[in-house]
């Protein structure tokens, strides 16, 4: 399976490699991080970390907090063996024996052992706290830059959301809103429209999501994706354009449910395909 590398924490000139499936839970190469203590054969510095009797026990309360398919059977009796001599443990066998997802290991040109942030933090502090202080101090970089990227990104389709709302608002003026109505009327009619594009892309109205939401500050649009934004954008013109075509609101909501499928779709893919997929086989 494809594993999607995001980047890389630098650390005392020592590169280490991060990715993540679903862009929250990421995992940090051990590998690389062995590295510090010992460049040529880095294996053997993560199999001695894991002949340790504590971290076997860390490893499984992580698990137990994250995998409700973890083998506490299969636990019990390697547990009793942690620390002794003859103890051995590796990351494939630990993932074998006992369902483990904290941690995976693949061979190839970009493998290695990788392992949750959690658990990384904690075998690099047992390589060195401060090794361990370089890698947190660079990863909350990273974090940063991440997050200041996220809310650029969504305050730009904000924006191009506000510009559009514009261009739909300036439409439903001059092409449905006759000249007799009263200022009510034409309020309501201008949130009959952005109601309706609220159902096409959402499936509920604002005052729906609102009773469903009581506790948010915000509206529906305020709580919406990036995604979700820039189709929203790109409803109000289309939407626009429907108008001054004259046609009707039944024959507008199918055009722009279709128009909402095929953007969302595209959109995820490209999300997805932003990053270089590198197979750790």
């Amino acid at each position: 399976m494809g594993k999607i590398i995001k980047d890389t924490i630098h650390a005392k000139g020592i590169d280490i490699g991060i990715y993540t499936l679903n862009f929250e839970d990421e995992f940090i190469s051990l590998t690389d991080i062995a590295k510090y203590r010992n460049e040529d054969d880095p294996r053997f510095v993560i199999q001695n970390w894991m002949r340790n009797r504590n971290t076997i026990e860390f490893l499984s309360v992580w698990e137990e907090l994250h995998n409700p398919n973890f083998n506490r059977v299969q636990f019990e009796a390697v547990k009793n063996e942690a620390g002794l001599n003859r103890f051995v443990m590796t990351p494939t066998k630990w993932i074998t024996q006992m369902d483990a997802i904290g941690m995976t290991s693949k061979a190839g040109r970009y493998g290695g052992t990788y392992a949750h942030s959690d658990i990384a933090m904690s075998f690099a502090t047992w390589i060195s706290p401060e090794f361990q202080l370089y890698i947190m101090k660079d990863y909350r970089r990273l974090k940063t830059e991440e997050n200041s990227k996220i809310s650029l990104e969504w305050n730009l389709k904000r924006e191009i959301s506000k510009l559009n709302y514009k261009i739909h608002t300036d439409a439903i003026k001059e092409n449905l809103v006759p000249p007799e109505l009263t200022s009510v009327q034409v309020s309501y009619k201008y949130a009959s429209e952005a109601d309706m594009l609220n159902v096409v892309l959402f499936g509920k109205t604002a005052k729906q999501w609102r009773d469903e939401n009581p506790n948010e500050k915000g509206n529906m649009r305020d709580m919406a994706m990036i995604n979700q934004l820039l189709v929203l954008a790109n409803l109000e013109s289309y939407n626009a354009v429907l108008i001054k075509q004259g046609k009707c609101q039944e024959e507008r909501i199918q055009l722009l449910r279709q128009l909402v499928v095929q953007q969302l779709q595209t959109l995820e893919s490209l999300k997805i395909n932003n990053f270089p997929k590198i197979e750790l086989e």
